[in-house]
């Protein structure tokens, strides 16, 4: 059963409106999650807001945003100064723009949601808007306010629904020639690049969801399942043995690796 959606609005071009729905399409319900305890009385451990200099507890009211403008000197902003800039509308994803899907990279993507319509009246409005980004292989941007910030979001055509991407702000995708530019164009030799090809043709597989797995979750609840009932610890992890620094020849390195691959059949 699908979870319930965590908001509730309208899907808007132009004149056309339907009501919709969505939800997060990613979860962290199942991941081990600690509490900080007192170790000598196993209670809870709370943390509260302290003044760095007096040294007292601030109240959920005194608290108010700053924006540091020297040391220990702070521009302080109240919460309807910071709303009175955001969207008047948070209930309308109005698509304003499209854009050829393949124009946006993966470095904008922040998190996926799916949108879903809310009524059968809503349907087919709904329906024409995915399906006519589909076909013309586009994708609309929008704004919309979501986890309390103004976000630019990508809606992409996804099967019967539409996937609603939250896209990471202009001053979060670092430029990457500050990291590539200094790297060097010398093109690889041509038996190398041969015997690499050939591992990775030995190597592909079709994806599967399992490959992403946390193997550190699932030996963390067999420890704590271990816990519950009172079992040994289990053995601390060995030490992982350390590499050689000796510079070794590519070629005899590949033609090992390919040996082993055969090996390993």
């Amino acid at each position: 059963m699908a979870p319930r959606a965590f908001w509730k609005g309208y899907l808007k071009l132009s004149l056309v409106t339907c009501p919709v729905a969505m939800s997060p399409a990613i979860s962290q319900e199942d991941k081990v999650r600690f509490r900080t305890l007192n170790g000598k009385t196993g209670n809870p451990v709370v943390s509260r807001y302290v003044d760095a200099v007096t040294g007292k507890e601030v109240s959920e009211d005194d608290e108010v945003k700053g924006y540091p403008r020297g040391e220990d000197d702070y521009v302080m902003l109240e919460d309807d100064e910071i709303e009175a800039v955001a969207l008047e509308s948070t209930r309308t994803i109005d698509i304003e723009t499209f854009v050829p899907r393949e124009t946006i990279e993966w470095i904008w993507y922040d998190s996926p949601h799916f949108l879903v319509p809310n009524d059968t009246v809503g349907e087919e409005a709904f329906s024409v808007i995915r399906e006519a980004m589909a076909s013309t292989g586009t994708v609309g941007i929008s704004r919309l306010v979501l986890y309390r910030r103004e976000r630019a979001v990508m809606l992409e055509p996804r099967g019967k629904g539409i996937v609603l991407w939250t896209l990471r702000y202009g001053d979060e995708v670092r430029n990457e020639a500050e990291y590539f530019s200094d790297l060097k164009q010398a093109k690889p030799d041509s038996k190398a690049l041969a015997l690499v090809k050939t591992l990775i043709k030995e190597r592909t597989k079709a994806w599967d969801p399992k490959m992403a797995d946390d193997p550190v979750q699932a030996k963390l609840l067999d420890i704590i399942a271990a816990k519950k009932k009172g079992r040994k610890r289990p053995a601390a992890r060995r030490a992982q043995p350390k590499t050689s620094g000796n510079v070794i020849n590519i070629m005899d390195a590949l033609r090992k690796s390919i040996k082993a691959e055969g090996k390993g059949k």
